[in-house]
């Protein structure tokens, strides 16, 4: 049993998205509660719900989505003065959605990776 995500109707376009990229291994489409000036997330097309369900069979698929990541912040004009990249894995990351997914922000000073709580 396959299970749907909206990120998979996404890929299938069942559901609207503002696209910015599509190939036969990854789709990247503009986050719909930006954090940031630009703010993409980019999947890979086929269904892997966390980081901890990576298998060695995904690492083409994995290692496309950072070069992928770094076409676009080229072409969304970020790539110069520096953008994130950010993979959640599971609740306490925030991962809300699951289907890996990879958030490309950037677009202002991001400021430092985390805040510690006291």
């Amino acid at each position: 049993m396959t299970i749907e995500t909206i990120f998979s109707k996404i890929i299938k376009c069942e559901i609207n998205a503002d696209i910015v990229y599509r190939d036969h291994l990854v789709t990247a489409f503009r986050d719909i509660e930006p954090k940031a000036p630009v703010h993409i997330l980019i999947i890979p097309n086929i269904l892997i719900k966390t980081i901890n369900d990576v298998k060695p069979k995904h690492k083409k698929t994995l290692g496309h989505m950072i070069i992928i990541a770094a076409k676009i912040a080229k072409q969304e004009g970020i790539a110069n003065n520096g953008y994130r990249l950010i993979i959640n894995c599971n609740k306490h990351s925030g991962q809300e959605i699951f289907h890996i997914h990879m958030h490309l922000v950037g677009g202002h000073p991001l400021g430092p990776m985390l805040i510690r709580k006291k």
